[in-house]
């Protein structure tokens, strides 16, 4: 019996240092695998961030990958250039995590875009014809591209729930093929970012744009993070008639003119006098819409129906200053993109613009509007519209020398 007792507790023994043994063999071959895949991120994304803060991302991992892919792996030189990495939750299963973006501004190539493009659309397409489902009111949140808010002042940037975009103004000192204007962006690839991430996509915004900007001979200062957290970026929009922010211009525009066929909802951001970027999405409700309808011909009826489900109804506004006046630009059909040359003002397909002399920097300030709303303002609301706008972001911010767009860019709407 007692011969049986110390033989079992000897097999014991030995299996608990089995275990340990497999147990400290599969921690070192999880080491391994999360500083190979820290390497492979820092390679992929040109050295500009630490592999193992991206890892830290999603609550942490131990495997990722980057794309294999020359499109997605970080070249600093170029005009536009990004990296893609994936979270390995298992042997032949990715998922996605990360990826970084870097911009310079380029005479030829937009940095922002205005108009009736799709890829600015701020509300996900809901025709049950394409995915089977139907939100019952397409316009109350801006679900796809909702408005970014400043980092802090905005100087050093703008953020959105799931990315953090630093911009880095290459001042004196710099490199001769240095650009104006550097933009990096942090984004996060999964659903439902939390705070946490939030500021790391923030510090791995900063971190890449400072180190992106030593490569290029870039000399710019980049202000610090802010010591609060980021909150989270509001999605819903309001009543247009109490709205505050970068939309209270609008406010007070309805109660002057009244609602007509204008947007009876918007989404503000916070106002900040040396944020470089400054928008306005506005908005029509579906109660709005069928008022709207009421008063159309027959042939514009069909314009209301589809307003309700994948052709909403907005407007957006935003302004640039500074180095990013030079950098908005809008598409043609059949023609190559074009950047807005500062100083100027005019219309092409969904966009108007405006500029105007801000601190002794150029400034530019649009509208955008989405397909088939601009026929259902007419020219002579849209045209008010925009003025009132310009009116008031020059008014508020001391800016001079505003040109307009000519009143024949209405007449043929």
């Amino acid at each position: 019996m007692r011969a049986g007792l110390i033989g079992l507790w000897r097999w014991t023994a030995w299996g608990g240092i089995g275990l340990s043994l497999y147990a400290g063999w599969l921690t070192a071959d999880d080491l391994r695998d999360r500083a190979s895949s820290e390497r492979d991120i820092s390679a992929a994304c040109g050295g500009l961030v630490s592999g193992a803060a991206v890892m830290d991302l999603q609550g942490g991992m131990v495997r990722a990958k980057a794309s294999d892919y020359d499109e997605y792996r970080i070249d600093s030189r170029e005009p536009h250039s990004s990296c893609t990495v994936y979270k390995v939750p298992g042997p032949g299963k990715t998922t996605g995590l990360f990826t970084l973006v870097v911009r310079r501004s380029d005479a030829s190539e937009p940095m922002n875009w205005i108009g009736d493009d799709s890829e600015l659309e701020p509300f996900y397409d809901t025709d049950p014809d394409t995915d089977g489902t139907e939100k019952g009111d397409v316009t109350a949140v801006a679900d796809r591209r909702p408005e970014a808010w400043p980092v802090g002042d905005g100087t050093l940037g703008r953020y959105g729930d799931w990315y953090t975009t630093v911009r880095a103004e290459c001042g004196p000192g710099s490199r001769a093929t240095a650009p104006e204007l550097l933009n990096v962006t942090a984004r996060a690839d999964y659903d439902d970012v939390s705070a946490a991430d939030r500021e790391r996509l923030a510090r791995l915004a900063r971190t890449a744009a400072e180190a992106a900007a030593g490569q290029i001979g870039c000399k710019a200062r980049l202000a610090a993070l802010p010591a609060r957290r980021l909150a989270s970026v509001p999605v819903a929009l309001r009543p247009a008639k109490t709205a505050g922010g970068s939309c209270s211009w609008f406010a007070a525009h309805l109660t002057q003119q009244g609602q007509d066929r204008l947007p009876d909802r918007a989404l503000a951001v916070p106002v900040r006098d040396a944020n470089p970027l400054e928008g306005c999405l506005l908005a029509v409700g579906p109660d709005q819409v069928g008022r709207i309808a009421d008063g159309l011909d027959d042939d514009q009826r069909d314009y209301a129906r589809s307003a309700l489900t994948h052709s909403p109804w907005w407007l957006r506004t935003a302004s640039y200053f500074g180095p990013e006046a030079h950098t908005v630009g809008y598409e043609l059909l059949g023609a190559e993109d074009a950047v807005i040359e500062a100083g100027t003002a005019g219309h092409a397909d969904g966009a108007w613009w405006a500029s105007s002399v801000c601190d002794g920097r150029p400034a530019l300030h649009t509208l955008s509007s989405s397909y088939t709303y601009d026929d259902i303002l007419g020219s002579r609301r849209l045209n008010t519209l925009f003025r009132a706008y310009v009116d008031d972001i020059t008014k508020r911010r001391g800016c001079t020398g505003v040109t307009y767009p000519d009143a024949k860019d209405f007449r043929n709407l």
